[in-house]
Parts: C-alpha cells; structure tokens; sequence
C-alpha cells in the first residue's frame, strides 16, 4: 500500500453490472484502514453520483459523494467554468439532462439558439435526435461529449456507447468533438488532482480497461493497475504498447503488495 490515494474504475474493477467482484469490499476496507483516500470514477453518465453512491453502498462499500466522479459530473463542471449560461442540445439520457438542468443551463431543440450540442451515451438514440444536432451544428453550435467508450459492458457482452452516437454526428455534419471530458481526458484528471491536492506520483489508478483508465493514469504521471477482470486481457494488453505499473488477476492482489 504505497500509494496516497487509489482511483478505482467500477464496472469491470469493482463490481461486474449488480454484482460486487470478489475481495472488491475487503480490499477498500482494508486501504481506508489503512488511511488510504479511494476515489471511484466512471465514464458511464446514465446514472447521477448518488446512484453511484447507493450502488456501491450495497455492495458494502459506502462512500461519500465528494468520492465518487462521473463523466456527467466533469461535463458540468467543465461547462460552468466554459460556457455557463449555454443553451445545450444534449443526445443522452434522463439522469445527463437532469444535472445539467441543476446546474442551471437550458435545453433546447430549436437548432438556431442552441449554442453546444452534447452527444453522451444514449439507449435512445433516434434519427430525430441526430437531425436535431445536424441543425444545430450547422447553424454554429459546437459538439462536445461525456466519454470516447466504444462500448458499456453488461453481463454477457455490451451496449453500443458514446463513441457510435460521436461518430454517427462527426460522420453526417463533419464536425469535430473536442472535447470528450471523460477518461482518458486530462479534462477529468484535473477534476481528481483538484478533489486529492496530491502529486500524481502518489496516486495509482486502478481499471479493466487500457484505452480509458490505463491511458489516462500513465498521461497523467500516476502508477497504473490493470485489474483482468472486466475488459482487458493479457493479449491485449500485450497488443496496445500500454505498461501499467502492475497487472492483476484480481483487485484484492493490491493487498499482497
């Protein structure tokens, strides 16, 4: 346990859809015992951080809210300091639009007023909804998004995520999506160093997944764990170039280190 802080992806790390992994709550116990801060992030922003929290919480791990960080979370606060006041089309789900109307900014299908289409993870996907972002790009609204996930894994395969809606708008208006404020994004890095107030070097992110949370761990300077439990594989980690500080079969290895 040499590390400050340990930043925990959830699904495919912590638990696998509604089922905790084995040794996950054993193994957080055991780091705030030790006096470690865990962080819980996830690029998935079809539930609200106090979804997160009672999900966790029944799973054994009860964490407070200033813990836990989405990519609906970063957006927002992303948006607050770089466009507060925006009139948005966002191409996501009901928990998405709700936060960002909290936050006190305005959605709109009318494409001449709306000044940033958001294009998010969305079951619901629609040709009207991608007509909409057409319009609204056309007429000068940028394009911006929650996560770059191709897909969100469920038990027994996947969902088609933001990345298929991303490309599904680039492809029809010839718009570029910048930025995508999920992980890997130094976007979200920042939000963690800004709740830490630590070096990178003292922290290590712990995920199942290279392009997202072991990308995002080495860019930013911190030690890195693959957990082989949600996507990665030993061959594709062999294939990606990627070097995590360390490589487990399980999340509760980090407690023999």
């Amino acid at each position: 346990m040499n590390y400050d802080a340990y930043i925990f992806d959830q699904d495919g790390t912590i638990y696998l859809g509604e089922q905790p992994l084995p040794g996950a709550a054993e193994t957080i116990a055991a780091l705030r015992g030790a006096g470690k801060r865990t962080i819980f992030l996830s690029n998935n922003p079809t539930k609200t951080r106090e979804q997160y929290a009672l999900k966790l919480s029944h799973m054994g791990i009860t964490t407070p809210l200033d813990d836990i960080v989405n990519s609906s979370f970063v957006l927002v606060q992303w948006l607050l300091r770089e466009s507060p006041g925006a009139t948005l089309f966002v191409v996501g789900e009901a928990p998405l639009k709700s936060e960002l109307r909290v936050a006190g900014f305005r959605l709109s299908e009318v494409a001449g007023e709306i000044e940033i289409v958001v294009a998010s993870f969305d079951r619901t996907f629609d040709y009207h909804k991608l007509q909409v972002a057409f319009d609204a790009i056309r007429k000068g609204a940028r394009l911006v998004a929650t996560n770059p996930d191709r897909y969100c894994p469920v038990p027994g395969g996947g969902e088609p995520d933001c990345a298929a809606i991303i490309a599904a708008i680039e492809a029809c208006t010839g718009a570029r999506c910048d930025p995508i404020v999920g992980k890997p994004s130094p976007i979200m890095v920042a939000t963690i160093m800004d709740m830490l107030r630590l070096p990178p070097d003292r922290c290590i992110m712990v995920g199942d997944r290279l392009e997202t949370d072991i990308k995002m761990g080495i860019d930013a300077g911190m030690a890195t764990c693959l957990v082989l439990t949600g996507d990665a594989t030993r061959e594709s980690l062999d294939a990606s170039g990627l070097l995590p500080t360390l490589v487990l079969e399980r999340i509760d290895g980090l407690l023999a280190l």
